[in-house]
């Protein structure tokens, strides 16, 4: 056999060594699944989508879960499903806590009624909330607030609802989902991308205060995903959208942003981005050249918000 060329043996080394980092990943991943066991995981937003992907995730990772949504009939489905799922390794019957994110003032007595169940909350995933079409003229005060109380404000209060509990057992793990559109703003969704940026800058700034007390903060940033989400948006009038955007239909699947919300719990990962290259580069777009990006959203705007289906 003929030596192997610079270059090859090169390639060859990457190539092992790529091989080498993604084993060693699959070993840590496998290692942080493996200490989720026997965790209290509570899921909001847990009767559909991601929530309900997410419900799925953890429960085979034989984590001790509490499941909350508007919906009891949807979380006691979501339950009935897991429950029949055929596995072998130990799992534990799912907990149902219905409540409504919008009932700001209802969450700090929901998180004590959570914290009953097991004793404590180890990790929290914030997923529940909802979206909006439209343009910031035609847009009542009223859906402003809603949308702030759903998507920032509840997920503000269980927090903080549940944080003395952590500080207690000096330890814990906080999932913010958010949107890219937490990262970038874009034309017909002021009321949806004021909420997802108050909730990057909230967690942000919680990760950094919670940072030597071994409570973790992750936030997962994702695209377009195939849900119900456009359906449930809420128009400027706060009349139901109703419609199911081709960007939503054509999205990342609820198991795929599942899985990467899993893996960033296991990993204790800080920012999570999912989406396109496109949507990615988008946002360092926003940050690094502001007035491209804003030229941009311009001719985005000019458009219609039709184009953005």
């Amino acid at each position: 056999m003929n030596d192997l060329t610079p270059a090859a043996a090169l390639a060859a080394i990457a190539v092992g060594g790529l091989g080498l980092l993604w084993l060693l990943r699959r070993i840590r991943y496998k290692q942080g699944l493996e200490s989720l066991r026997d965790k209290v995981v509570w899921i909001t937003g847990a009767s559909s989508g991601v929530g309900e992907s997410c419900a799925h995730g953890f429960y085979k990772a034989g984590v001790k879960l509490i499941l909350s949504s508007r919906r009891s009939s949807e979380l006691e489905r979501v339950r009935n499903d897991l429950c029949a799922l055929k596995l072998t390794t130990p799992t534990h019957v799912p907990r149902i806590l219905p409540l409504d994110l919008a009932d700001v003032k209802s969450l700090e007595k929901k998180s004590k009624e959570a914290i009953s169940f097991h004793g404590n909350i180890d990790i929290l995933i914030n997923n529940g909330g909802i979206s909006f079409r439209g343009t910031a003229v035609d847009t009542t005060l009223d859906v402003d607030r809603r949308l702030m109380d759903v998507n920032y404000f509840g997920a503000v209060a269980l927090t903080k609802g549940v944080l003395p509990c952590m500080l207690s057992n000096g330890s814990g793990h906080i999932v913010a989902v958010s949107s890219v559109q937490g990262k970038m703003a874009i034309p017909f969704r002021t009321a949806y991308t004021a909420s997802k940026h108050a909730l990057q800058a909230f967690f942000d700034s919680l990760r950094a205060e919670l940072a030597n007390r071994d409570i973790h903060v992750t936030i997962v940033s994702p695209s377009y995903i195939k849900t119900n989400l456009s359906l449930n948006a809420v128009n400027p009038d706060g009349s139901k959208y109703g419609i199911m955007d081709s960007t939503i239909q054509n999205g990342m699947s609820t198991e795929y942003v599942a899985n990467k919300i899993l893996q960033a719990v296991a990993h204790k990962e800080i920012d999570v981005v999912l989406g396109p290259i496109t949507h990615k580069a988008a946002i360092y777009l926003r940050t690094l050249v502001p007035g491209i990006f804003a030229k941009v959203m311009e001719a985005r705007a000019k458009k219609g918000m039709g184009s953005e289906n």
